[in-house]
């Protein structure tokens, strides 16, 4: 008994090392554009990193959470010396990754070192969750750029004025936002609430009002408020207006990134928290969001900087096009429950939103870097997984672990 507590002790401690590289890892790439385009400096957007991906982390964490813990393998419930084996790799390798000055994608990784250290147990191939999620994170980059090119394209179109389009697009960011569902706000059928659900049942808006659902009317204001707001902004001073749309999309961004990124912490030690614990989910949540809160405070300037820098520098408006299809993107993934690279969803956005206008010395995209960084995303998958698998193997034969 003295032996599973001390590797649940370590599984914990691992855990929280896994969220504090996510914290400086993953959640960085999303204020970057910000930081990019002078709208924030580093060290502000990297308190805000950590604060604001905290803050999603425990929100919206669950989904990814259950996927990584209980659907990538199958026939086993992963245990707490399996966890401690996928955890201490996908870190580790992360780690190296930051160390280089290289982001690497944290959701290759943790699925590789999951799935080794799930087999090495000796569970089968989850092939129809594979299946899903490979064709999902395949898609992610063809149409992030093409979203974030159409966006940038009709931000920088001169014909087309700023009061309309920008306002048009916050009201459209603000509609999905009403819409997300939030732990904070737990629904009667023991699901979660969103904005918009939680106005709607105070105000007790009948599901026919109007003909249309409470929920969509209430999202529908919302929205109006939030291109009202917008415009009256941008009407004032288009620049500070502008810079504010910008550094409130890195926000929205980055809650969700704490969302889409924690349960590649947590996501191991679901089994563990169930059966050996009893402790609830949230809990978990509440100990990885902690985490990723000290990752962006304490390592994430230099990630922020390497990809506000050295990827693209876009200027404001392109940023804007940028977080826009980053954000639909990664709500996506968190309702589908599919573990993302969010290094990915944001580069490929800024790549997207870059290219409008053709490349230069000043706003071109760093191809070498860009080949690199896929290299590392192929690489940290297969060598995740071989390492975990190896590792449990070699934990599994100590004496008092097996």
């Amino acid at each position: 008994m003295s032996s599973v507590i001390g590797i649940v002790a370590v599984a914990l401690v691992a855990s929280l090392f896994m969220s504090f590289t996510v914290g400086a890892n993953s959640n960085s790439a999303p204020i970057a554009p910000a930081v990019g385009a002078n709208a924030l400096s580093t060290l502000r957007g990297a308190l805000l990193v950590g604060l604001v991906a905290g803050l999603g982390a425990v929100a919206q964490g669950g989904s990814i959470s259950e996927t990584i813990g209980h659907g990538l393998v199958t026939g086993v419930t992963i245990t707490p010396l399996a966890a401690t084996a996928t955890l201490l790799t996908a870190a580790t390798l992360i780690t190296i990754g930051n160390s280089r000055g290289y982001p690497i994608p944290s959701a290759f990784t943790v699925t590789g070192a999951a799935i080794g250290a799930g087999v090495a147990l000796g569970g089968g191939f989850a092939i129809g969750t594979y299946a899903r999620i490979l064709g999902f994170w395949f898609a992610i980059p063809i149409v992030e750029a093409v979203l974030a090119y159409g966006l940038a394209w009709l931000l920088l179109d001169e014909r087309v004025a700023d009061t309309l389009s920008i306002p048009l697009l916050a009201g459209g960011v603000g509609y999905a936002l009403a819409n997300v569902g939030l732990s904070f706000f737990p629904t009667p059928q023991g699901g979660q609430g969103s904005i918009a659900g939680v106005i709607a049942r105070q105000m007790q808006l009948s599901s026919g009002a109007f003909g249309v659902d409470g929920v969509v009317i209430v999202a529908i204001v919302l929205a109006l408020g939030t291109i009202a707001a917008t415009y009256w902004q941008l009407r004032a001073d288009v620049t500070t207006g502008i810079n504010r749309m910008l550094i409130a999309l890195a926000l929205v961004v980055v809650f969700t990134s704490g969302g889409s990124q924690v349960g590649l912490a947590t996501g191991p030690l679901e089994p563990v928290f169930e059966s050996t614990l009893g402790l609830p989910s949230i809990v978990l949540l509440g100990l990885g969001g902690t985490g990723i809160l000290l990752g962006g405070w304490f390592r994430s300037p230099r990630l922020i900087q390497a990809v506000a820098r050295e990827y693209a520098s876009l200027g404001p408006k392109r940023s804007i096009a940028a977080f826009v299809p980053a954000f639909l993107i990664a709500q996506a993934a968190i309702v589908l429950g599919y573990p993302i690279s969010f290094n990915k969803v944001m580069i490929s956005s800024i790549l997207g939103a870059g290219l409008v206008g053709g490349s230069s010395s000043s706003d071109g995209v760093s191809a070498t870097k860009t080949g690199y960084t896929v290299a590392a995303w192929i690489v940290s998958m297969v060598g995740g997984a071989a390492i975990s698998f190896a590792l449990y193997r070699v934990l599994a034969a100590l004496p008092g672990l097996g």
